[in-house]
């Protein structure tokens, strides 16, 4: 009786030490017989139901984080528009010496409204060996594009200004995103300074133009007009009025009329930025 008592004790323990180790063990048990008694079709439905409800939950994670708040306002221009000084101007109202940029500034802009905006307003650089790989670091957070033109040199940089503009509006990413182009003719202080609605004319004439040798030279090569959006409307020529974005021109002088010690002619630019 004792052999048995101590064999007994021995099992007791052994099972206890088990469940010890395992403590789910019977109800995973449990579950798998409840289970096996179902009905097959209702398993398969089970596991569909449970396959969508995944499936749904990462195509919403997906979709509210391609939701980005786009808050960058990218200053943008060919070299020597005055780009620097106008991002001076914005931040501080001062005039500050500049020089060629060769990398991106940013800083924080309160418009001026009564609304409490605040933007990330980014100086990229305007050297065309620079500005493209700035322009893809940036662009799918800009809410607002600034393309500053020297307006008093207009006329011997309308090629290069149009087909600068001319890759910013083919972009597929801006394209898509639609921020608000601004075109700040600057530099209105200088005499011979063409008018907004004069280089408005121009530059739709140049893009017309580019819009055709581009889009022959992309068919030449393979067949196909390329990756990037046609330019306005087809079978029509080139306006701004026919893009999705809005676009707006305007005039305004970082300098100003009175020089370094007056204050800058950006009112017009400052009032399109309280509007965004």
């Amino acid at each position: 009786m004792e052999a048995e008592s101590t064999g007994g004790g021995n099992m007791g323990g052994k099972e206890d030490l088990e469940m010890a180790e395992n403590p789910f063990e019977p109800y995973i048990e449990s579950i798998r017989q409840q289970l096996e008694d179902q009905d097959p079709v209702f398993l398969i439905g089970l596991i569909v139901a449970l396959a969508v409800v995944v499936i749904t939950c990462v195509f919403l994670k997906y979709f509210l984080s391609s939701k980005t708040v786009r808050s960058a306002v990218l200053l943008v221009g060919l070299c020597d528009s005055g780009k620097t000084l106008l991002f001076s101007r914005l931040l501080s109202g001062k005039f500050k010496r500049t020089q060629t940029s060769i990398t991106d500034s940013s800083a924080p802009y309160k418009a001026k409204n009564d609304r409490p905006s605040t933007w990330t307003l980014i100086d990229l650089p305007g050297h065309d060996s620079l500005r493209s790989q700035y322009l893809e670091k940036f662009k799918s957070a800009a809410r607002a594009i600034v393309f500053v033109v020297d307006s008093a040199i207009f006329q011997k940089e309308v090629r290069d200004v149009a087909e600068f503009l001319y890759n910013l509006l083919t972009d597929t990413v801006i394209s898509r995103n639609a921020p608000t182009l601004l075109v700040a003719c600057n530099k209105q202080d200088i005499t011979m300074a063409k008018s907004a609605k004069l280089i408005q004319q121009q530059l739709e004439k140049e893009l017309n133009t580019l819009r055709v040798t581009r889009s022959a030279a992309l068919s030449s090569q393979d067949g196909s007009v390329g990756g990037n959006v046609y330019l306005g409307k087809k079978g029509k020529d080139f306006e701004f009025s026919q893009l999705s974005m809005k676009v707006d021109f305007l005039e305004c002088s970082a300098r100003g009329s009175k020089g370094e010690d007056g204050d800058a002619d950006i009112e017009s630019l400052e009032k399109s930025l309280a509007k965004l």
